[in-house]
């Protein structure tokens, strides 16, 4: 199974939930792979069973900058089949909460198979920690169900 999740953090706190999330998708493989966005070589979109993205929210609910190319990767991805998750950190306090999430949850469940999306408050609290090992749960289900393995 190739499993990666790629993310970008400007404040930590999505970098903070990546790690939170990374050690809960060790409870299911050893093979997923984490890339700083910068680093993620984009060809293995075609190849991947799943990928997660974490991003924070710019401005006023946008997508950051330097995650405009991943975004834009999947229009010409071939693999539709592959198994997505999005989660992301932001604060409540700006009209749109966590509105990068929003714009890639819209896109992806055009351009892929969807399973989850989460949204954290700044930094993951501990009434977090069930909601990110619930969000790669959800993956996981469905990634196992598409390869056709049981749990």
């Amino acid at each position: 199974m190739k499993i990666a999740i790629v993310y970008t953090s400007i404040s930590g706190n999505t970098e903070e939930a990546m790690r939170i999330i990374n050690a809960h998708m060790k409870e299911y493989t050893s093979q997923c792979y984490v890339y700083h966005v910068e680093q993620f070589p984009f060809y293995q979109l075609e190849s991947l069973d799943c990928l997660i993205v974490g991003t924070y929210t710019w401005g006023n609910g946008e997508i950051p900058y330097e995650m405009m190319d991943l975004y834009r990767a999947f229009e010409n991805c071939s693999n539709k089949d592959l198994v997505t998750g999005v989660f992301g950190t932001g604060d409540q306090c700006y009209p749109h909460f966590c509105g990068a999430v929003d714009e890639f949850r819209d896109m992806l469940y055009v351009q892929s198979n969807l399973a989850a999306t989460l949204k954290i408050e700044l930094l993951p609290q501990q009434l977090d920690m069930n909601r990110m090992k619930r969000f790669i749960e959800v993956v996981m289900k469905r990634v196992n169900s598409k390869k056709g393995i049981t749990v």
